[in-house]
């Protein structure tokens, strides 16, 4: 989740200005980048226990701060993440470390930052004795075993989240995922590329499934992580009906975010609380405990990162139904969404055949894909049959780009372990289950060593 704030202080006076705020995103497609963002859980090296903030969390992030020269983010005086030199480093709830990694032209120097920022684990981590895995739910905590991190809209999403659904604290301390940043030049892009993106998350889900694990064994699921997602707070997640609607655009998707309940007002460098209100009334000056006072856009920006559907609109395009993985995993994820939205002709290929797909079908296919992944049917064959064809239209999309690396490869090896999976391979999830069935002899805990980054 996002550090503290944008800082635009310009008043709302139109709702007119929430659709600029996203429609000022636009760019050429030669200015069309690609940001990545990541997270992962540290373990501690002894006992594979969730490491605390004191003691642990903490002193990572202040070692790292003096390393890298990088720039402390306080929450009351409390380092909560760093920033600087293109890279921001996040703590999500229960201490999962986040990296909302650069802009970039090509998936070549996000390969190189992937690697800059392992190698960073590897060079801190073990001085604090700490190990870090990239999966998409923990293999053995409890949520009693996380220390909470100090951070603001924590506190408030901690005390809000078991009145809108079961598995709130879930999401927040049992889980990791990877997503992509994308750009679009035009609000029919945007709609396009959403309407794409979101038909494929159910897929992008089946073919990262990182997390068959809780408390130690197997629950039946491949994604621990997506079912987590399936109770959370479904005003806020989810899959808007509007998007699939006649006339959505910038105007209809700043309506759904008004209809998202609120979490907080962030002023003076404090979070408080607005839990469950409504960003209409405080536009309307009428927001309990606010009132008279004219929100921002600074406050919009602020609330569009409280709505958590599977995608999400920012000035650029959140792609965000997977679960986090080895290396490998984490940079096809961009690498996927790259190929089918940075080349007109993929992403078109993409559009014709997805555009069929009905909402309530699409709805159906995110509740079963947590269990049974890529097996499930799908029109005449399965999920995978339908992987098959996106990564291949994605591959071509990528082939299209051109961008070559020293050796001159252009940047569809980085879907190679999709390649692997559409043509018969385990995925993520079902690999680890057959080391828990086979080698791992029902221990769990080996995991820790073979999924560390």
């Amino acid at each position: 989740m996002s550090n503290p704030g944008e800082a635009d202080t310009t008043p709302i006076t139109s709702s007119r200005q929430l659709a600029a705020w996203f429609e000022a995103g636009c760019k050429t497609p030669d200015e069309f980048r690609i940001g990545t963002e990541h997270e992962s859980f540290g373990f501690r090296l002894t006992d594979h226990a969730p490491p605390p903030y004191e003691g642990g969390i903490r002193d990572l992030l202040e070692m790292i701060a003096a390393d890298e020269g990088l720039a402390p983010i306080l929450d009351r005086g409390k380092p909560i993440g760093l920033t600087g030199q293109n890279v921001s480093i996040s703590l999500e709830p229960g201490g999962q470390f986040e990296l909302s990694g650069g802009i970039f032209a090509s998936l070549h120097e996000t390969k190189a930052e992937i690697d800059t920022h392992i190698a960073r684990i590897h060079r801190v981590g073990p001085k604090l004795g700490l190990g870090f895995a990239s999966l998409g739910f923990h293999p053995t905590a409890r949520q009693a075993d996380f220390d909470w991190m100090p951070k603001g809209r924590y506190a408030i999403m901690r005390a809000y989240m078991p009145k809108v659904g079961s598995r709130g604290f879930d999401m927040m301390l049992r889980t990791c995922t990877v997503q992509a940043n994308l750009d679009f030049s035009s609000e029919a892009d945007m709609v396009r590329k959403m309407r794409v993106s979101y038909a494929l998350q159910p897929l992008a889900t089946a073919l990262f499934a990182n997390g068959p694990f809780r408390e130690g064994k197997p629950d039946g699921l491949l994604s621990n992580r997506a079912y987590t997602w399936l109770d959370v707070d479904n005003a806020r997640s989810g899959i808007p009906r509007a998007v699939f609607e006649d006339g959505f655009g910038f105007e209809r998707y700043a309506d759904y975010l008004l209809d998202v309940p609120m979490y907080f007002v962030y002023r003076d460098g404090r979070y408080l609380d607005a839990s469950g209100r409504s960003f209409r009334d405080f536009m309307a000056g009428r927001l309990a405990g606010f009132e008279g006072q004219t929100p921002t856009i600074g406050d919009f920006a602020d609330h569009a990162t409280t709505a958590f559907p599977d995608v999400r609109l920012k000035r650029f395009i959140e792609t965000r139904g997977a679960d986090a993985g080895n290396p490998a995993m984490l940079l096809a994820q961009p690498a996927l969404w790259t190929g089918l939205f940075y080349d007109d002709a993929a992403l078109e290929a993409a559009h014709a055949l997805v555009r069929d797909i009905g909402y309530d079908d699409l709805v159906a296919l995110r509740n079963a894909v947590p269990r049974s992944g890529l097996d499930i049917a799908f029109g005449k064959g399965s999920l995978r049959d339908l992987g098959r064809d996106v990564v291949a239209i994605a591959a071509e999309g990528l082939r299209a780009r051109a961008r070559l690396d020293a050796s001159g490869a252009d940047e569809r090896i980085y879907l190679a372990p999709l390649q692997a999976i559409v043509d018969g391979a385990p995925t993520q999830a079902e690999y680890w289950l057959g080391r828990y069935h086979g080698a791992w002899h029902g221990n769990v805990e080996q995991i820790f060593a073979e999924a560390a980054l």
